[in-house]
């Protein structure tokens, strides 16, 4: 009853994202402080990127496309107790999980040749049980979201994450190899595809339909194209990382590419809450205000904590890791730079008056501006050039979307953004970076 009172489905998502990475970051404060090489970590970090690589921008396409597909479509009745909706969108991401696996068997050679410095892909099987059973898995937190179950959301994350943290944490507590801990990780995965199998049974009806899924795939597509863009900034990092260095300087660098969970997360729950609004027109200036006030809101919490990490993230991270990882923290700083461009809400705007063609060109002009630059930085800066890469691609990204809205849809960024607090917060914040770098 308790929770019942503070949590929605909005909080119980941020929630269960912050006990996801929170483990992720656990498990890799457990492997920094075992008795494994900086290359054995960065296997494992090879891992979680090369499933991530070919997995996540259709996932994320697809699932986005449902949500507003349930009980809304031409293909089935929105009176039907259980949903045949769920089903079928799990029978598309079950096909694809097989003919992306099918992709990694025969282009095997190329793409080891491309992405696996020594010329191979490490524990190449064991990546391929991964994406069988852990792709559909995305689907239980929003099966529970569309029941209106946050609870629910919150119980899951709980139970499956501490799991997954014995599970992979353990065995390299316990002094065995990488490839146990891999294990252990496939065993997680296996869980949670019982525990979907276990939902479809509860929440769904099992009823093929060609017509639904071919009206998913419809929406789906230019999502996952736009997903795919978007998301392709930290593979070509990584790309570009595995290809000039080795898998301990990968490492490094992968413990540092983290963009800061809260800012990220608080930002996005902003973003998605406000889309709606912004469907009518009439009530356009006042959704403004409050988008700026908003935005001001989330200014004032998350910029002071993003500078307090900017001034003791180089003291952190060899405690919290190893005195290998010390460069990590550069990269980490960098990334947090990334807060002056993701708390203005341009796209929020455009997303919620149906103005997605330009979401998806600036999208490709960032990736190319994104590439561009990390190509010369890399080679003038190492590790650190490709994180000032992703800033500043980032940040062109929004002045594109800025521009449209002044510019095409007559909406200035004061009307939207709380302009003195940003500019006084960016200042201070850019400041502390230099100082600290």
């Amino acid at each position: 009853m308790f929770l019942k009172k503070y949590i929605n489905n909005i909080s119980g998502l941020q929630v269960f994202q912050l006990i996801r990475f929170g483990t992720l970051l656990l498990i890799s404060i457990v492997f920094a402080k075992s008795h494994l090489t900086t290359e054995s970590i960065g296997n494992y970090e090879f891992f979680l990127f090369i499933t991530a690589l070919f997995c996540s921008f259709w996932i994320n396409g697809l699932i986005q496309s449902f949500l507003p597909l349930y009980r809304k479509n031409k293909t089935f009745d929105s009176s039907a107790t259980k949903s045949p909706e769920i089903f079928n969108a799990f029978i598309l991401i079950s096909f694809l999980s097989i003919l992306t696996i099918l992709i990694l068997l025969i282009f095997k050679a190329p793409i080891s040749g491309i992405l696996g410095s020594s010329g191979s892909i490490p524990y190449f099987n064991l990546i391929l049980v991964y994406i069988f059973f852990s792709s559909p898995s995305f689907l239980i937190e929003y099966i529970y979201l569309l029941k209106n179950r946050p609870g629910e959301i919150l119980r899951y994350g709980i139970i499956t994450f501490t799991a997954q943290f014995i599970f992979v944490s353990l065995p390299v507590f316990l002094e065995f190899d990488i490839k146990t801990a891999l294990s252990g990780l496939i065993i997680i995965s296996i869980i949670r595809y019982v525990w979907l199998i276990i939902l479809l049974k509860k929440y769904t009806l099992f009823a093929i339909s060609f017509n639904f899924i071919k009206e998913h795939i419809h929406f789906a597509w230019p999502l996952i194209i736009s997903t795919l863009v978007g998301s392709s900034a930290s593979y070509v990092d990584g790309f570009l990382v595995l290809n000039k260095f080795d898998e301990a300087t990968f490492a490094i660098f992968r413990y540092g590419a983290k963009e800061f969970p809260l800012v990220l997360l608080m930002a996005n729950a902003l973003s998605t809450a406000m889309i709606s609004e912004f469907s009518q027109k009439e009530k356009l200036t006042g959704v403004l205000v409050n988008l700026r006030k908003r935005s001001a809101n989330l200014m004032h919490l998350l910029f002071p904590v993003t500078i307090f990490f900017l001034v003791f993230s180089h003291w952190l991270y060899p405690k919290i890791f190893n005195p290998d990882f010390a460069e990590s923290a550069v990269i980490f700083n960098i990334y947090l730079l990334l807060i002056i461009s993701r708390l203005v809400f341009p796209h929020t705007i455009l997303i919620g008056m149906k103005k997605t063609n330009i979401i998806m060109h600036a999208s490709f002009l960032e990736l190319a501006v994104n590439v561009l630059l990390s190509i010369i930085f890399i080679n003038l800066w190492g590790i650190k050039g490709v994180a000032f890469a992703t800033v500043i691609a980032f940040a062109f990204q929004k002045i594109v979307w800025l521009t449209y809205n002044k510019k095409v849809l007559g909406i200035s960024p004061k009307n939207y953004i709380p302009l003195k607090s940003l500019t006084i917060y960016s200042l201070i914040t850019i400041v502390v970076f230099c100082l600290m770098y």
